[in-house]
């Protein structure tokens, strides 16, 4: 089965679904809030606010690489508070970088093609390094 760019891995809603969500939470809203205006289930999202927060790190300094790989003259991404905000925000960057450097459309689709659809992934992050 082929994953199209909007969605993730495993994974039945919409990449820009689970978007608003880990936004909503790095800006400090709850998984219930997000939940309501999404229409899923609450444990829906706080298993993919949970997800995300397991790699979150991993996930910050992939999406951060490849901002900057996008476009050079980027600044720095401070840091936001939290490690979950932080990847949030270095995701984001790069997102923009991609719609700047590749045109329209790139958004969460791109997020998911940059991740294989794996930004969510259960058996380990897809970035980790191994060996």
């Amino acid at each position: 089965m082929l994953l199209g760019a909007f969605g993730l891995l495993r994974r039945r809603d919409a990449v820009w679904s689970i978007g608003f969500a880990l936004v909503a939470k790095a800006a400090g809203r709850g998984f219930r809030w997000s939940a309501a205006r999404l229409g899923v289930p609450s444990s829906t999202v706080r298993g993919w606010l949970r997800r995300f927060a397991t790699h979150a790190e991993e996930v910050r300094v992939w999406f951060t690489v490849l901002a900057h790989d996008l476009d050079p003259l980027l600044p720095r991404i401070d840091p936001t508070g939290t490690p979950f905000a932080d990847a949030v925000e270095a995701v984001g960057m790069a997102a923009r970088a991609a719609e700047a450097r590749l045109g329209s459309g790139a958004g969460w689709g791109f997020v998911s093609r940059a991740s294989a659809g794996k930004i969510l992934a259960n058996t380990g992050c897809p970035w980790a390094a191994t060996g």
